[in-house]
């Protein structure tokens, strides 16, 4: 098929049917990734070098985006006093069951790792509409959730920039290759450091000042880009490089300002980020699902009940009650970015097969559609106990 003709096709169907599911109250993102799963249905193939290259920009701008709107550095450091220990907690016995999981199947400790490190990030956009529809994202459980979803991304960051570098040498880590990794990864994040307290400041400021149109939007999405490239330098994966550049630049005043924060929001959720997901659709194969049966259902299991379990203990490590400990376990269940973009660096790389990348893919999906029932059983369970109790 053409190419111009098959971005097309998975432009219009990604929108359709995340139109659809919005509709019924779920995220987009199961709709995109239907949409490729369709398109998959009348054997169209994800080998196409302009859609590959183009779901690479979406998996880019889906993390830069998350980093440049979504973390306020100074707010983070307040939050993350408070939930710091839940989201250590959930990230532990979450990475635990995956990595567990993986080796009880018989896979390899690089897909295992893959496996782990798939398991431990949280989607939280899917646990705040239900929040703000049940007006407890104020409460103390609703923004300790917020928090730790912020910290299980850079958490998720970071261990992902481990297990690439280590899947990218092809060898076990010795204690000083780990350290070598750190480096690295340390290294980055100073540079980068620097530049969003020294240079990127400076340079918004003349950029502020330029005549030629769209300046300001431009040289954010040139940050978004020489981030990913700089990363690639150093080492590690493009999308850390994404992530911690939109992180940097969120601090960065004029580089936020409203119109261009819609701007940046049509190009990644308008057109890289869909053809993202609807590629993770169409990479999908049904019958790896069906083949993997108890694999499959084992891993939506684990992943969701390791998040539950994590969360539950690590809030009541803080001093949240049954009833709070049970809703930010719920919370913080849900997937839908990270770990996708983790599994498909994984199957790029030729170490998550189709059987893994199916089915979590196959978790992502239930994670988003039963977190809100989930969430607001909880919820009404603690306000039901309370007029008993009053």
């Amino acid at each position: 098929m053409h190419t111009l003709l098959l971005l097309l096709l998975i432009l219009f169907l990604a929108k359709v049917f995340g139109d659809v599911v919005e509709r019924a109250g779920f995220p987009s993102i199961l709709g995109e990734i239907a949409a490729g799963v369709s398109l998959g249905l009348f054997l169209i193939r994800p080998d196409n070098d302009a859609l590959i290259f183009l779901s690479e920009l979406g998996a880019i701008f889906l993390l830069f985006t998350a980093g440049y709107k979504e973390i306020n550095l100074q707010e983070l450091k307040v939050a993350s006093k408070v939930a710091i220990v839940p989201t250590i907690c959930d990230v532990v016995v979450a990475y635990s069951f995956g990595f567990l999981l993986g080796r009880a199947f018989g896979f390899g400790f690089m897909e295992s790792l893959f496996i782990g490190v798939a398991f431990s990030p949280t989607s939280i956009g899917v646990s705040v509409r239900s929040l703000i529809d049940l007006d407890y994202l104020s409460k103390k459980v609703g923004s300790t959730m917020l928090a730790s979803a912020i910290l299980d991304d850079l958490i998720g960051i970071f261990m992902l920039s481990v297990v690439v570098s280590v899947a990218a040498d092809h060898q076990m880590p010795s204690g000083m290759h780990l350290l070598a990794i750190a480096a690295r990864i340390l290294c980055f994040i100073a540079v980068m450091i620097i530049l969003g307290r020294k240079v990127f400041p400076a340079l918004f400021e003349y950029v502020h000042r330029m005549h030629v149109k769209e300046s300001i939007f431009a040289f954010v999405i040139m940050t978004a880009l020489f981030s990913a490239y700089l990363a690639e330098a150093f080492g590690l994966h493009a999308v850390i490089g994404a992530f911690i550049g939109g992180a940097t630049l969120s601090s960065v005043p004029i580089a936020k300002i409203q119109e261009v924060q819609s701007k940046v929001d049509g190009i990644s959720y308008g057109v890289f980020v869909p053809i993202f997901f609807a590629f993770t659709g169409l990479s999908i194969n049904p019958g790896s699902i069906a083949g993997a049966g108890t694999l499959s259902f084992l891993v939506v299991v684990m992943a969701l009940s390791g998040k539950l379990i994590g969360g539950f203990i690590g809030s009541k490590i803080i001093g949240f009650d049954s009833h709070d400990s049970l809703i930010f376990g719920v919370g913080v269940m849900p997937r839908a970015g990270v770990e996708l973009v983790v599994i498909s660096i994984g199957r790029s790389m030729g170490v998550i097969g189709d059987q893994v990348f199916s089915a979590i893919v196959l978790m992502v999906a239930v994670s988003v559609i039963v977190t809100p029932v989930f969430l607001k059983f909880a919820i009404r369970f603690k306000e039901r106990s309370e007029m008993v109790r009053g």
